[in-house]
C-alpha cells in the first residue's frame, strides 16, 4: 500500500525517507484547534486529527501524521507569533527543562494507531543577547516551542532525555514501530518474526 506522510514538515519528509519508505506527501489543511490542556493527549489528539483528514483523501493508502507539543511546566508553547514572542519562549526555557511531546497516528485499512513520544530537554542559561541573537535568525518561528535541534538551537540544549527525533517533531523508534505494524517495511523489512 502507498505510504501518505500528512505533513509539510521538511524535517518529518527528511526522517522518513531515511528510513527507506517511499511515501507522497499531502498536507492536512486541518486546524489545530483543541481544547485539550494535557501536553500528551494534545499531542496525540492533533496527530489523529490530521492523519484522519488525509486519510479520507487518500484512501488504500497508509496515513501517517504527527503533532509535536512543547510543555514547560503547565504552560503550552507553540510556535511563536514573532521574534518578540520568541525571546519571551527562549527566556522561559532558559536554565530550565522541558517536555517535548510528539503524537504519531498511523491509519489504513480503517485502523487507527497512536502512540506519544516524550522527550524531557534541559537548556542552558542563556545569556541575553543570546536569546536576541536566536530569536532574530527566525529559525524558530515555525517550530513549537520557538526553537529547532536540529539547527542553530542545537547551542541552547544541555542535555536530553528521550529519543532526540522526538525533539526534531518525529520520533523514529515510534515511527518505524507503528509503520511495520501497519505492514510497511522500514529499512527493507518488517522486523522481528517477520517472514
Amino acid at each position: 500500500m502507498p505510504v501518505v506522510l500528512a505533513s509539510g514538515s521538511p524535517r518529518r519528509r527528511e526522517l522518513l525517507a531515511g528510513l527507506g519508505v517511499p511515501f507522497t506527501v499531502q498536507v492536512s489543511g486541518e486546524p489545530e484547534d483543541s481544547r485539550e490542556a494535557d501536553p500528551a493527549r494534545l499531542a496525540a489528539e492533533l496527530a489523529l486529527l490530521k492523519g484522519r483528514a488525509v486519510a479520507r483523501m487518500a484512501q488504500g493508502s497508509v496515513v501517517i501524521a504527527a503533532d509535536t507539543v512543547v510543555a514547560a511546566g503547565a504552560e503550552l508553547l507553540g510556535k511563536p507569533e514573532s521574534a518578540q514572542e520568541n525571546e519571551v519562549f527562549l527566556r522561559r526555557l532558559s536554565g530550565r527543562t522541558h517536555e517535548v511531546y510528539t503524537g504519531v497516528a498511523v491509519l489504513s485499512g480503517g485502523s487507527e494507531v497512536v502512540e506519544v513520544a516524550r522527550t524531557a530537554v534541559t537548556f542552558r542559561a542563556l545569556l541575553p543577547d543570546e536569546i536576541a541573537f536566536y530569536a532574530a535568525s527566525g529559525e524558530g518561528l515555525d517550530k513549537a516551542g520557538g526553537y529547532g535541534i536540529q539547527g542553530l538551537g542545537m547551542a541552547l540544549v544541555e542535555r536530553l532525555e528521550g529519543e532526540y527525533s522526538n525533539v526534531v517533531g518525529f520520533p523514529l523508534s515510534v515511527v518505524t514501530r507503528l509503520l511495520r505494524g501497519a505492514g510497511v517495511p522500514v529499512w527493507g523489512t518488517l522486523g522481528a518474526g517477520a517472514e
